[in-house]
């Protein structure tokens, strides 16, 4: 396959040809997809961007089915939309897949979706529905367009079903499927033994602790911001480990010495699973990801959710609550307390479903596959 002409020709030309193309980009694109792909099996076929290259961005049994496009350099949001969108435009005029599959709101979701659009391939979107109502997020943006653009929209939750309706998508454009957050987050968690030796070694107790993960523009790249997050965590009653995304990283150095006398651990971005593990054992989660609020459902650890719009408010209530910056530090020091949880989550189903998403997904992606060659005749 080539991606554009500068960039020359990739290994495996003409791979897609006949298949499911699912188009990632990001490591928790990759983790949602990879359930997908198993359950198509030899039909999948996984164009990764280069939008990030991070460890364990393609998983190791479908690294033989894999087609990845040149890593693109740190850049504007445009210029990174623009050179995606021509390098699948090309791939996919190259070797045609049947359908064209994307996950999310990321800037490879949208290119991947404007790609097969131009192209005349159908669209299926996973995670569809999802709202934040908060058009400062450009992912708001990119997962409106999506929907509307794609054949058919794979919902994780009668609210993100209510959201299609609502925005006018025909029925038969909408199917309500779940969400393969479920299914990745429980085949990805150690075992209980390793999740022991996971904690040993990062000197922690189980539930004696607070993991904390913070990297939205709105929470790292405001001083003042960040600050106020950083001051309820470094107030915490527990320990927090604290790892680092690329983007804390470039602005946490004048908040360093603040955190050197805190109970606050700085470590490195973990693997899924070692994460999996640690929110698992943790006694409560602080965030502003939208994938980890999906994997405290699944693991049944409470979250305090940092940011000022959720388009996950399914997990507010019972498994967590949203809160402002400033607003953290007496809410963290509330949902520490014990007494504070004693409602049994694990009694609480995920609302991302029951762990059969994928199967589900895969069984429309192939009916979108056999209308398209019908209609192609």
């Amino acid at each position: 396959m080539t991606t554009t002409a500068s960039a020359g020709v990739l290994e495996h030309t003409g791979a897609a040809r006949g298949r499911i193309a699912l188009v990632v980009g990001t490591r928790p694109e990759s983790i949602k997809m990879a359930p997908i792909a198993d359950e198509l099996g030899e039909d999948a076929v996984i164009i990764h961007t280069g939008q990030h290259n991070s460890p364990g961005m393609i998983q190791p049994q479908a690294r033989q089915r894999t087609v990845t496009l040149p890593h693109q350099p740190h850049t504007t949001r445009g210029a990174q939309l623009g050179r995606t969108i021509a390098a699948l435009d090309t791939l996919f005029t190259a070797a045609r897949p049947d359908v064209v599959a994307v996950q999310g709101d990321t800037t490879s979701a949208v290119a991947g979706a404007l790609a097969a659009n131009a192209a005349g391939i159908p669209l299926l979107h996973v995670e569809a529905g999802l709202r934040s109502f908060d058009r400062r997020m450009p992912e708001e943006h990119n997962r409106i367009l999506i929907d509307h653009i794609a054949d058919l929209c794979c919902a994780p939750t009668t609210l993100a079903v209510e959201h299609l309706r609502g925005e006018g998508l025909p029925e038969h454009r909408i199917v309500l499927t779940g969400n393969p957050v479920v299914e990745a987050a429980i085949r990805a968690l150690p075992a209980p033994g390793e999740q022991d030796r996971i904690l040993r070694e990062a000197g922690l107790r189980d539930n004696g602790y607070v993991l904390a993960t913070i990297h939205r523009p709105e929470n790292v790249d405001d001083s003042t911001t960040l600050g106020a997050i950083l001051r309820a965590l470094a107030e915490s009653p527990l320990p927090v480990l604290l790892p680092v995304h690329p983007r804390l990283r470039a602005h946490l150095g004048p908040h360093l010495p603040a955190l050197q006398r805190a109970p606050v651990r700085l470590t490195g971005p973990l693997g899924y699973p070692q994460l999996l593990a640690l929110a698992r054992r943790a006694r409560l989660i602080v965030t502003d990801s939208g994938g980890l609020q999906e994997e405290a459902t699944v693991l049944k650890t409470p979250i305090i959710v940092v940011r000022r719009s959720n388009e996950r408010p399914e997990i507010e209530g019972v498994f967590g609550c949203r809160v402002a910056p400033g607003a953290l530090l007496p809410t963290l020091k509330e949902w520490t307390n014990e007494q504070r949880h004693g409602v049994d989550l694990c009694s609480i189903p995920s609302p991302y479903g029951d762990g059969t998403a994928s199967a589900r997904i895969a069984r429309e992606a192939r009916r979108l596959q056999t209308s398209a060659l019908t209609a192609r005749g």
